[in-house]
């Protein structure tokens, strides 16, 4: 399951949104994701995703496919960080 597919699914199951309104340029705040909303999402996306997100989160993140790439990044930057920590303690 994509990044893409999972946040649709909270989205369904959590804020009980309609599918069909949750395509991947679906804009945040049209779908009734409001300041309030978005801070539960972060917490259900860090959960989900075992990730932490951080405090200033972008700005820039309009649609769920914003939000769906910040994810993917966030992996991607998690899974470097061992091997780094790692190279760093053996010089």
């Amino acid at each position: 399951m994509s990044t893409l597919e999972i946040l649709q699914e909270i989205l369904v199951k959590d804020f009980a949104l309609d599918r069909a309104q949750i395509t991947p340029e679906a804009d945040l705040s049209r779908l009734g994701i409001d300041s309030l909303s978005l801070i539960d999402f972060v917490f259900k996306i860090e959960d989900r995703f075992e990730l932490q997100i951080k405090d200033d989160m972008p700005t820039t993140l309009v649609t769920l496919s914003d939000v769906a790439e910040y994810v993917d990044r966030l992996i991607a930057e998690q899974a470097q960080s061992p091997e780094e920590s790692s190279t760093s303690t053996a010089e």
